[in-house]
């Protein structure tokens, strides 16, 4: 009897095998199997590796703002914040999985469509949003609140991405002017806001896939000095800028709290030493504003430890070291700017996170890539990391085929 179910076991293992293989299988030609083979899985396991990092930071951050946000008429379950995280996370990743099997046109064609969207709820923003923290960054929908220049990232990265790219078919083309307007227009309604740091990020992404698509050094030096001073006239002349460099270097201007906050971030990012306090064991972490957003990689610090942050943060460089290896003999400029620019943006914005919690960049409201916590910023990012994953996919069947040469030196 025993082998008699052995044998039914075999026979049972071996169709599901076979079922396998028949789907998703190397010798498989459905549309599920070409998508399995044809998508970086390394680069979509650090997307994931992210998501789950994420989700134990927000589970570890979300007593410390629970109890900050508390009132005696409101009172926040302390695994509140964490509990809509995983909701979230629920969402974002079949939205990225989605996104990820998207045909190359038909990924262009809806970032155009997003682009239009998007930018005329960012401007619609300065009107409907709502007021956080003295900024009208947000729009609710009734169900609740999204970012509307989160969703716009993207967009504008493929957009910009499809606009260079005609430069390699005529040089002639202003595609540089064409797109810096593209630039400014955002730059200007994110400035309506005010959102500073998302102005710098728009550019910074901009002048990255400039020089990915060649552009001349003199232009490319010619902007960065631009883009100096627009720093500058914009310490001058824009409030918000000054009141918050004045308070990162001479804790002048009346800004306390923005020195409170970068100071104690400081603080409770070195508090677990190198290995951390363990989960649950963050005290210091309950002093610190916003510890399930903007200054969440400090929570990740004191809980787990500073080779938690060193992993972090070589997660993200692995993300944007894989993809511009992988660029190396991609032939359509299209797929090399938009995915460079794709990369640009998920470093950018994870660099500019860090470099404030470890205190040598002023506070600027941004999150860590699915890292913080936040519906509207995992859902953007999962769309983006969608699109990168759709840009780089590569046909396995090329490799294999009797016609591709390869040089062998």
């Amino acid at each position: 009897m025993t082998d008699v179910l052995r044998g039914t076991g075999g026979v049972s293992t071996g169709r599901l095998r076979e079922k396998f293989d028949r789907r998703v299988g190397r010798s498989s030609r459905s549309p599920l199997a070409m998508w399995f083979w044809e998508i970086d899985r390394v680069l979509l396991l650090m997307a994931l590796f992210l998501i789950a990092i994420g989700l134990i930071a927000v589970a570890a951050a979300s007593p410390a703002s629970a109890d900050r946000y508390s009132d005696i008429q409101h009172r926040i379950a302390p695994m509140e914040y964490f509990w809509k995280q995983a909701g979230w996370v629920g969402l974002s990743i079949p939205v990225m999985l989605v996104v990820s099997m998207l045909p190359i046109t038909l990924a262009r064609r809806l970032a155009l469509l997003g682009l239009v969207v998007f930018a005329a709820f960012l401007a619609l923003t300065p009107v409907l949003g709502v007021t956080v923290n003295g900024a009208k960054r947000w729009i609710s929908v009734g169900i609740g609140q999204f970012q509307p220049s989160e969703f716009l990232k993207p967009m504008f990265v493929v957009t910009t991405a499809w606009l260079l790219s005609f430069r390699a078919k005529d040089q002639t083309l202003p595609v540089v002017l064409i797109t810096g307007a593209l630039t400014a227009v955002i730059g200007g309604l994110l400035m309506l806001q005010p959102d500073f740091g998302q102005t710098v990020v728009f550019g910074l992404i901009w002048l990255t896939m400039l020089t990915v698509a060649g552009t001349s050094h003199k232009i490319i030096g010619t902007l960065l000095g631009a883009g100096v001073g627009g720093v500058v006239a914009a310490y001058f002349f824009y409030d918000t800028a000054r009141i918050r460099i004045d308070g990162y270097l001479f804790g002048e201007g009346g800004q306390v709290t923005d020195t409170y906050q970068t100071d104690m971030a400081h603080s409770v990012l070195t508090a677990g030493g190198v290995v951390g306090t363990g989960p649950g064991g963050g005290r210091v972490k309950f002093l610190l504003p916003e510890a399930h957003t903007d200054y969440i990689f400090a929570v990740i610090g004191e809980e787990f430890g500073l080779i938690a942050c060193a992993i972090v943060a070589l997660l993200f460089l692995g993300i944007v070291i894989r993809v511009f290896v992988k660029l190396l003999d991609e032939e359509d400029p299209f797929r090399v700017l938009a995915a460079a620019g794709l990369a640009a943006q998920f470093g950018l914005q994870a660099l500019i996170n860090m470099a404030v919690n470890v205190g040598i960049a002023p506070s600027k409201g941004m999150t860590l890539p699915f890292i913080s916590y936040g519906g509207s910023s995992m859902v953007a990012l999962s769309i983006a990391m969608g699109l990168l994953l759709a840009f780089t996919r590569r046909n396995p069947y090329l490799s294999r085929s009797t016609y591709n040469v390869r040089y062998g030196g």
